[in-house]
């Protein structure tokens, strides 16, 4: 059996602080999607550009497609660096180290219960319909 937050005894700052951490990580997960949807686009469009390549070539556009494939296609998304490797350095400097913040202090705070406010929230929104009944 799952421990909700009514067997918590959290004082309203501990609440709000949980909620603002929880969503704050929410959003992190949100903006990590955003990191990987730009890694994949980038790929595509990269693999769209090597196609390119080969129909300038074939076009007898020889320079147009040796720049391609020797400037562009192997460039660095940034700082010479592969989207793949942004998206390594984002879960190993950011990503990992603030989700395992926001779990241990929800672990020292509210003994791990996640989403405490939303669970105050379902409790009155079910009362108030039982309550009408």
């Amino acid at each position: 059996m799952t421990t909700d937050q009514d067997d918590l005894d959290l004082t309203d700052d501990e609440a709000a602080a949980l909620h603002d951490l929880q969503l704050g990580i929410e959003y992190v997960h949100r903006a990590y999607g955003s990191l990987l949807e730009w890694h994949h686009n980038l790929g595509h469009a990269m693999d769209r550009m090597a196609d390119a390549e080969a129909d300038l070539r074939k076009a007898g556009h020889i320079r147009w497609a040796d720049e391609l494939r020797d400037e562009h296609i192997p460039a660095g998304a940034i700082d010479d660096r592969w989207t793949y490797e942004l998206v390594e350095a984002f879960q190993q400097d950011f990503f990992n180290d603030v989700v395992a913040f926001e779990e241990a202090v929800r672990e020292d705070v509210a003994d791990g219960v996640g989403h405490v406010t939303e669970q105050q929230q379902q409790r009155r929104v079910r009362k108030r319909t039982r309550d009408d009944e």
